[in-house]
């Protein structure tokens, strides 16, 4: 797999640019399942008979569903709202309190895209009453990631996706499973805090509780995270490597500096 395919979303966070390094780390198996697949870089990246692709967030799953089974549809409704008429401020505000309101899975799976491409710093981001928050990203012009929305689409016939509570996939394991764990990462500072990707969170518990899980499971884990105090004692039982990462998440681009991030491999429990 030489050439890298790039996900349809813009991801904050996004596994893009790791993708060989934590391929490089993953045991032979036949199924791959990500409980936080987020943007799906390492799926679109990788090579295993299966997958199950997770994320606690409805929105993604339900968009990506939608993709799997009739992207010619999909794309062509989208590609609508990629017309230089819906790059406008006043547009994007009256097209984002339409998503917050309606229940239509098909017209929020179409927006969801929109804002995605139209929306700050491709950050996905709801306030505590579950409606999307993100402001308008003021870009010249929006790209249409419609060669990528195919290859997903194309790949997707081997995945099954699921919107589950991450806990949940630890319990239907193979032996030949193996694991990526990209949880939401514990800060590096109490400003930096970064918690409402999906209105529950994700805690310092919900931390130690991944940690535990992939400790005691029957499938290998591999999980990466921020280099910190915490998730070097949290993962103290893991075989621990790190790499330093350019991080895009600051608004000021002095900030941007490389961080340390850990990767931790917990084999499988025999």
């Amino acid at each position: 797999m030489n050439k890298k395919n790039r996900a349809f979303l813009k991801w904050a966070g996004g596994k893009y640019t790791l993708t060989e390094q934590i391929n490089a780390r993953l045991p032979e198996a036949k199924r791959l399942i990500e409980p936080f697949v987020g943007a799906g870089s390492v799926f679109l990246n990788s090579d295993f008979d299966e997958y199950i692709l997770n994320d606690i967030n409805p929105d993604l799953i339900e968009m990506y569903k939608i993709i799997k089974r009739k992207p010619k549809q999909f794309i062509r409704d989208a590609k609508i709202y990629f017309q230089p008429e819906y790059n406008q401020e006043d547009v994007y505000y009256q097209l984002r309190e339409k998503f917050n309101k309606s229940e239509d899975v098909y017209l929020r799976s179409l927006l969801f895209l929109y804002m995605n491409r139209h929306g700050y710093n491709g950050l996905c981001r709801y306030n505590k009453s579950g409606g999307f928050n993100v402001p308008f990203g003021r870009y010249k012009q929006p790209y249409f990631p419609e060669n990528e929305l195919l290859y997903f689409s194309e790949k997707a016939k081997k995945a099954t996706f699921t919107c589950k509570p991450y806990q949940k996939l630890f319990l239907y394991l193979r032996d030949t499973d193996v694991l990526y764990c990209d949880p939401p990462y514990v800060p590096l500072s109490k400003s930096a805090s970064f918690t409402s990707y999906a209105t529950q969170g994700f805690s310092l518990d919900d931390q130690a509780q991944l940690a535990k899980l992939a400790r005691e499971s029957k499938a290998a884990v591999l999980l990466s995270n921020h280099d910190t105090t915490l998730t070097q004692e949290l993962y103290r039982d893991a075989d621990c490597d790190k790499i330093f990462v350019s991080r895009t998440i600051s608004s000021k681009s002095t900030d941007r500096k490389p961080v340390a991030e850990l990767f931790a491999f917990f084999p499988a429990k025999k």
